[in-house]
This record gives structure tokens, sequence and C-alpha cells, in this order.
């Protein structure tokens, strides 16, 4: 009978035991989950800022150059009304072509980026 109850407390030692190591082992399963999705955020925002950091210098240096560039046609042409409208139009033939292209370069470029970006 001794023998038995030594069994019966020595398997609810090592069921313990085992208690113990899965909720540790579930605790550091929800910790690097966190870390990793932390980590995926992280990279995906760093991604997003600089795009739009990019972007908006890109805007300046167009609309400068777009400047720049409608005086001298406007000055060449000795029109500077025409000159602005040259340049108008070469914006608005870039942005038609963007309109148009979307679906098929500039969706499917951007949409694999954040792709790669958050399995990376």
């Amino acid at each position: 009978m001794e023998d038995l109850k030594t069994k019966v407390e020595d398997i609810k030692t090592v069921a313990e035991k085992l208690t113990e190591h899965v909720s540790e082992y579930a605790e550091t399963y929800v910790k690097l989950a966190i870390v990793k999705a932390t980590q995926k955020v992280t990279g995906i925002a760093t991604v997003s800022l600089t795009a739009i950091l990019l972007t908006f210098f890109c805007m300046f240096v167009l609309l400068f150059s777009g400047i720049g560039l409608a005086v001298w046609i406007g000055e060449e042409l000795q029109n500077m009304k025409l000159g602005y409208f040259c340049i108008a139009s070469l914006y608005l033939v870039c942005a038609m072509l963007f309109v148009l292209l979307r679906k098929k370069l500039i969706f499917p470029f951007v949409r694999d980026h954040i792709i790669r970006k958050v399995y990376e």
C-alpha cells in the first residue's frame, strides 16, 4: 500500500512539473509572438515613413524643377504662359499614365513590396 502511495505521489510531482513546463512554454511562445509582431510592425512603419518622406521631397523636386523648366521654356518661346502650359500638359500626361497603369504596374509593385516586408 505504501508503495502505491509513493508511486501516486511521484506521478503527481511529475504532473505538476509538466504543468509548470507547459505553462512556461506557453508564456514564452506568447512573448516570442509579441516580439515578432513588434518587429514586423516596426519594419512596416519604418518603410512607410521612409516612403512618405521620400514622396514629400520628390514632390518639392518636381515642383521646383517644373517651375524652372516652365520659366526656361517660356523664355525660349518668348511667352511665359505657354511655358507653364507645356509643363502642366507634361504633368497631365504623367497623371494619365499613372491612372492607366496603376492596376498593372503600380498596385502589384506596392503590394509585393508590403508583402515582402511583412514576411521579412
